[in-house]
């Protein structure tokens, strides 16, 4: 951190593009119904926000009656250890856990557990970031290994992911296995933060 009697040293072209570079960090997520993804015109699925509707686009939606999920790697060269748990069917619009069923939800959450525990066993995390934070329109669950010390003792214990309640509005929410079930953290900004990139 720079003490006041060190500002003098720094160029303001310096400090101009480092406030630059913050502002567009925090314009990027999408804002309320800011999704451009139109499924009936596939070139809207070319933006950036609409990459992970494209890719559900590719998938086979599998039998009336089920809820099949899917599975990427983040994209994202900073992420090199996550994963991405997706539901194959999608809507218009910027997407959210409050608008699938319960047993849809539990079934969303128990795929991307048996993902997590094949991939980091017994140390793995998920989160759902809230909706202010998000930069992709497609719902979805980041997988990966729970940070060192990542346990916030606020947190809410369930038995199973049938107990999971759905985020508050716009809310994410972050969850770990504990003996005997699940600790949930909810009503949170960025969740994923909780899992090592």
């Amino acid at each position: 951190m720079l003490r006041p009697g060190r500002w003098r040293g720094v160029r303001h072209s310096t400090l101009a593009r480092a406030a630059l570079a913050v502002a567009l960090a925090f314009a990027a997520p999408l804002q309320g119904d800011g999704c451009a993804c139109n499924h009936a015109a596939p070139a809207s699925l070319e933006e950036r926000e609409c990459s992970l509707c494209l890719e559900a686009e590719k998938q086979s939606r599998g039998a009336d009656g089920d809820f099949p999920v899917f599975f990427l790697k983040d994209a994202s060269p900073r992420k090199p250890n996550r994963t991405l748990a997706l539901p194959v069917r999608h809507g218009q619009g910027q997407q959210d856990m409050r608008q699938l069923t319960p047993a849809e939800r539990a079934l969303f959450w128990k795929a991307a557990m048996a993902k997590a525990q094949q991939l980091w066993p017994d140390a793995w995390g998920l989160a759902v970031n809230a909706d202010t934070v998000r930069t992709q329109c497609h719902m979805h669950i980041h997988i990966g290994k729970l940070n060192d010390g990542m346990c916030d003792p606020d947190g809410l214990t369930v038995a199973t992911p049938d107990h999971l309640p759905a985020p508050a509005s716009g809310c994410g929410i972050w969850l770990h296995p504990v003996p005997g079930g699940l600790h949930v953290h909810l009503n949170r900004d960025i969740a994923e933060p909780v899992l090592m990139r």
